[in-house]
């Protein structure tokens, strides 16, 4: 009996030694820089929502937030290194709905979206929209689809590359219209824009902040968005779902969230998403987000899960009836 209460002593406190230093350090965190890899280049919408929200993230925990821009590979590249990263908290991942698109899209991923990620918060949407020269025919979206109902697979939609979001945007559009109509891939926004002002196709499904200074030109009309509502500074800009039918519930919006190493400690994800709430609400941060057409919303890391999981579902049904090939 002696012998065997010692023994239990004994791995209590091995036990005891080894959980300790975790709990200082947890207690520390974060006790030097966080990263956020960013699976897109500088400048773009993604980017200047992670460097906008690392700022005022850092500035609330005291460590500077550096933004680590690992573009290409439908955003692989960026999800192993974070996969393979130690899971302290110190390197987080710029999700997207492009995590949730390559799911369905590629044969093999080097980690699983939903089980090698642990998700800490949406950071916000932003809206996709239905665009057409200043000078098109069709005024309204109705007018497009009447169009395109009178004229099976004549009218011509332009997106930017195959299994984009935009690319899956413009089919799930389609068939949920119950039209016929061509989606023309283009290697970027310039040449979609370029495609629209030089009449080689009939309208664009794109991302509104890269094509919101031409829209404010007059050079290009937004025609709807997916949105859940009108965008901000836009109310003349119906929603889709305005359009009512088969479009009534249709809301595609594109979005940005962190997510954190699989094995992270639950009380730094917990801290990251109580910092990451109170950063979100700050007036001057959702102007820097409105600013770029981002609407920032926080969440639950549960609600995260569940919206990946929904997405992952979603574009792969969209990838598999549009017959795109997976690579």
């Amino acid at each position: 009996m002696t012998s065997q209460l010692s023994r239990r002593q004994a791995l209590g406190a091995l036990g005891a030694a080894v959980v300790a230093p975790w709990a200082q350090a947890q207690d520390k965190w974060p006790a030097h820089p966080i990263r956020i890899v960013v699976p897109f280049g500088p400048g773009g919408v993604a980017d200047l929502t992670a460097r906008a929200v690392g700022e005022q993230l850092g500035s609330q925990l005291g460590q500077a937030v550096v933004i680590d821009n690992r573009p290409g590979a439908g955003g692989i590249t960026a999800g192993n290194m974070v996969v393979q990263a130690s899971p302290d908290g110190y390197t987080l991942l710029l999700m997207s709905n492009g995590t949730a698109v390559s799911e369905g899209l590629f044969n093999k991923l080097p980690f699983d979206a939903q089980k090698d990620f642990a998700p800490v918060s949406l950071l916000g949407t932003f809206d996709i929209a239905v665009v057409v020269p200043q000078n098109s025919r069709f005024q309204t979206l109705g007018d497009l689809l009447a169009y395109a109902k009178a004229n099976p697979g004549k009218l011509n939609i332009a997106t930017v590359a195959v299994g984009s979001t935009q690319n899956l945007a413009a089919e799930l559009f389609k068939s949920t219209a119950g039209v016929s109509a061509q989606v023309v891939p283009f290697n970027g926004t310039p040449a979609v824009i370029t495609a629209l002002r030089g009449g080689e196709v009939d309208a664009a499904v794109e991302i509104l902040a890269p094509v919101r200074s031409q829209i404010d030109a007059k050079a290009l009309r937004a025609l709807a968005t997916f949105g859940e509502r009108r965008p901000t500074g836009m109310p003349d800009v119906p929603t889709a779902t305005e359009s009512g039918g088969a479009l009534s519930k249709l809301t595609i919006a594109s979005w940005n969230a962190l997510a954190a190493p699989a094995k992270t400690p639950a009380p730094v994800i917990l801290r990251l998403n109580a910092e990451l709430k109170k950063a979100l609400a700050r007036p001057d941060l959702k102007k820097k987000l409105a600013d770029l057409n981002v609407d920032a919303r926080w969440s639950t890391p549960e609600d995260l899960h569940n919206l990946l999981a929904s997405e992952i579902r979603r574009w792969s049904d969209v990838i598999a009836r549009a017959k795109i090939p997976r690579q």
